[in-house]
């Protein structure tokens, strides 16, 4: 049994290095991605030339508010980390493993990021990418490419099953629009309240299993000799520090600058409409990424104290920044070749002609991740899917709940081979994707079977 758990970690260990040797930067993906589905879309969907360029284009800027969004949750996670009372907080929490035994490490993170992916999905992408350095430093013999795949085990396992997950909340939504759709008949005729989705018994099960046989897999392939470390100075370089606002003479200017009242207006700003939202339309319906910021960026003040402070941390984190700047108007641009030459269209009725009742579950979930190696955005694509999916799954006597559920355990699976979600922590540890790829595609395939498995198993009318 040793030899051969020692086997399967050498396995990881020569993937990798094949990965680092041959994988290329996560924007050079993008790129690699967008290729594919043009020419998807011209030999397969029949679209032109003319057409895939134009739909690329039109597309390049529908996910700026996502980008906006992504970048202030990481300015304001950064922000937060910055500031001493959550620095000592996570510099307690990554002194809890053994430093002598790196797998408690390990657990330690994985624990973090898929508990905090089933809270919200934003949340788990940048408290993880944060909290990457702190673990490093207080445990030098953690294998950090094995780091950086559990801080992405949660999104990867957990989330469309979570708290935050986009097709289960759209569909739990008044006024969605596959139940009240602006042309055409209503693709759902009721809502579908959380309760039947995310709090299904199935669903729980599936999360606690997949979750934890993500982590293991991930303890079986730490390398038992030869680990990639970071040095305590490594780790520090990379720990957000804490900016100087003192002066030995202070300007009126300096003084307006470290008045705290500034700090309290700006708080109460910020969550007085949240606050108003959650008590008329009630916390699932006001908690979105949007709701994540507000109460981070409120935090991020309060903890700071003076705005001198804050302002000060602010274009430290830029730079943890910078790749999901740049490239979500790529992956925008192959959302617009999937949603407007039909691309989308031309693969499900491909997989759903190839169906029946009950393999349905199983083709929706491998179709799912497939197509979210090109738009990786869960709700977004879920509105592309649903209008042929739900229907095509009620002619072949197939409930909703379990074809939304198949489709968010696809959606998840596929991140573990996919980059975009893993930039802000790639963005942290300043490594590329190649460096941990070899190892999130062990774990991608163990839970592709495993979930392969439970869509055998899924009853067709949950």
């Amino acid at each position: 049994m040793p030899s051969l758990i020692e086997g399967f970690s050498e396995l990881g260990s020569r993937l990798t290095s094949l990965t680092e040797r041959w994988s290329p930067d996560s924007w050079v993906v993008c790129m690699i991605l967008t290729v594919i589905a043009a020419l998807l879309a011209i030999f397969g969907a029949g679209a032109g030339v003319h057409e895939v360029m134009l739909a690329w284009g039109g597309g390049m800027w529908t996910l700026l508010e996502l980008a906006m969004q992504f970048t202030i949750a990481l300015l304001a996670a950064h922000a937060c980390v910055s500031s001493r009372v959550v620095y000592r907080c996570l510099d307690c929490l990554a002194g809890l493993p053994n430093p002598n035994r790196p797998l408690q490490a390990v657990v330690l993170m994985g624990l973090y990021s898929v508990v905090t992916a089933y809270l919200n999905w934003a949340l788990t992408v940048v408290a993880s990418a944060l909290f990457i350095p702190f673990i490093c430093r207080r445990n030098p013999r953690v294998d950090v490419r094995i780091l950086i795949a559990a801080a992405y085990l949660g999104i990867c396992t957990v989330w469309h099953g979570g708290l935050s997950a986009s097709a289960p909340l759209i569909l739990a939504t008044p006024g969605n629009p596959l139940l009240e759709p602006k042309d055409g008949e209503p693709i759902v005729d009721r809502l579908i309240p959380v309760t039947e989705t995310l709090f299904n018994g199935f669903n729980l099960v599936y999360l606690v299993i997949v979750s934890c046989v993500g982590l293991t897999i991930l303890l079986l392939l730490h390398p038992r000799r030869d680990a990639v470390t970071l040095t305590q100075e490594e780790a520090g370089a990379i720990l957000p520090d804490f900016p100087d606002d003192t002066a030995d003479v202070l300007t009126p200017g300096a003084r307006l600058d470290r008045f705290r009242g500034w700090t309290l207006i700006a708080v109460v700003l910020i969550l007085y409409p949240l606050g108003h939202s959650i008590v008329t339309r009630g916390f699932g319906a006001s908690w979105t990424i949007n709701a994540y910021n507000m109460v981070f960026l409120a935090a991020a003040f309060l903890f700071h104290g003076r705005p001198s402070s804050l302002l000060r941390t602010v274009p430290r984190g830029v730079g943890s920044a910078s790749a999901i700047i740049l490239q979500f108007p790529f992956y925008a641009g192959i959302f617009g070749v999937m949603n407007n030459t039909g691309l989308g269209h031309w693969i499900g009725d491909f997989f759903v002609s190839i169906s029946t009742t009950r393999t349905y579950p199983l083709i929706v979930y491998f179709y799912s991740g497939l197509l979210n190696l090109f738009v990786p955005s869960g709700g977004s694509k879920w509105l592309i899917e649903a209008p042929y999916l739900l229907p095509a799954a009620k002619e072949l006597g197939v409930s909703t709940v379990t074809t939304v559920l198949a489709y968010g355990y696809g959606d998840s699976t596929s991140n573990l081979v996919q980059p975009f979600w893993a930039l802000p922590i790639l963005s942290v540890t300043r490594l590329r994707f190649g460096s941990v790829l070899g190892y999130t595609f062990l774990v991608a395939v163990v839970c592709f079977l495993v979930t392969a498995v439970a869509m055998v198993l899924i009853p067709v009318d949950l």
